[in-house]
């Protein structure tokens, strides 16, 4: 809930993506990796690998997944912002974006608020970028929403959370109670977000500030004010937008989406263990660890994340080479957007932030804001 305060100039940035906060996921990650091997990893396995063609054919289709992933974001916000950014600058946007969100908790929003920032000083209105940022987290949620019940009644509860390590155990039971309390949680907020966003929005403005001014929870008053102010700004964003501007978004976000959990399939196609599995049930596994990943208060999920993994997904790889697997998940799916983000970061604050303070005048205003050199 709690929004974070307006951000100022170079040293501000800087700051809230400091090196710290960009090492601090990847050493949670790496070490609990480093812990499930240590535990159970089996170097005799891990020198049996070999790479085929078959492994070659699968990893160049995870890649593939990667970039089909990210270009359905690029795609889906330059229809929503009527094609003011172009793909380039598109491709910023949301890599800061993904790079904002590896480093901040899932359940806090995530990137949300810097990817208003990151619109906003790429020349898009505060309006439009306050509507587009705030509909595509709408959309995200209508993906988990339908996803996770349908794939719960397509594959059934003992394919999902049977046959792991903790099946049976106390821990068990709670990854089956977090998945559906984390889910209905997000099913309630997307609720709460569509009313405020098609039916009411002032109306929710002023239920938000009434809930936030009690005593208990007064310090967030002034976060809930700006989540409500932003919310009519994006309610007036959409009033008069057709279902030609719904269902492109739509549709990209669930490409997105599917390419997105489509990775880890494509790795344990290219490293099989001699088993038959089901595509299906792997997709759905991920669809879970990807709500339970939510209650992570690392940046990113990290160490949860890896360690779900290796809890769900263990029993298709060859003994001993589930962490392993799961490092290289990471390495595809998470690691490239802290390693990027922290390459363009500066440059972009050099030519986004510094430049237009300095030099005014320099700043463009019709739409096309600065680029990244």
């Amino acid at each position: 809930m709690a929004a974070p305060s307006p951000i100022d100039g170079h040293d501000d940035i800087m700051r809230r993506f400091s090196i710290t906060k960009m090492l601090l996921p990847v050493v949670i990650g790496l070490g609990i990796t480093g812990v499930l091997i240590w535990r159970t990893a089996d170097l005799g396995a891990l020198q049996q690998v070999r790479w085929t063609w078959n492994t070659t054919f699968w990893m160049v289709l995870a890649l593939f997944s990667l970039v089909v992933r990210d270009w359905m974001y690029m795609l889906r916000i330059r229809h929503l912002t009527d094609k003011k950014l172009d793909w380039f600058r598109a491709f910023v946007v949301i890599m800061l974006w993904e790079f904002a969100s590896a480093l901040a908790p899932g359940m806090i929003g995530g990137g949300f608020f810097f990817a208003i920032w990151f619109l906003t000083r790429e020349g898009i209105d505060t309006g439009t970028s306050i509507t587009v940022i705030t509909f595509t987290s709408f959309l995200d949620g209508i993906f988990l929403a339908i996803m996770a019940p349908l794939v719960y009644i397509l594959v059934g509860r003992s394919e999902l959370f049977e046959g792991t390590e903790f099946t049976g155990t106390v821990l068990g039971s709670s990854l089956f109670i977090a998945f559906w309390t984390v889910y209905f949680i997000i099913l309630a907020y997307k609720l709460f977000v569509a009313y405020a966003l098609f039916v009411n929005p002032v109306f929710v403005k002023r239920a938000l500030v009434g809930i936030f001014s009690m005593p208990v929870l007064r310090r967030w008053r002034r976060a809930a004010v700006t989540t409500g102010d932003q919310l009519i700004v994006a309610a007036g964003g959409l009033k008069h937008r057709g279902w030609s501007y719904w269902w492109p978004a739509l549709l990209a976000t669930f490409i997105s989406w599917t390419a997105r959990y489509s990775i880890v399939n494509c790795i344990l196609h290219a490293f099989p263990d001699g088993s038959h599995f089901s595509d299906l049930v792997v997709y759905a596994k991920q669809v879970v660890m990807g709500i339970i990943v939510l209650l992570s208060p690392t940046p990113g999920g990290s160490g949860l994340a890896e360690f779900i993994f290796n809890d769900f997904l263990g029993m298709y790889v060859a003994p001993g080479l589930a962490p392993a697997i799961a490092l290289l998940w990471r390495l595809l799916s998470y690691y490239p957007y802290i390693l990027i983000g922290a390459i363009l970061l500066p440059r972009w604050v050099r030519r986004n932030v510094i430049t237009p303070l300095v030099h005014p005048a320099d700043r463009v205003t019709s739409g096309k804001g600065p680029e990244v050199q």
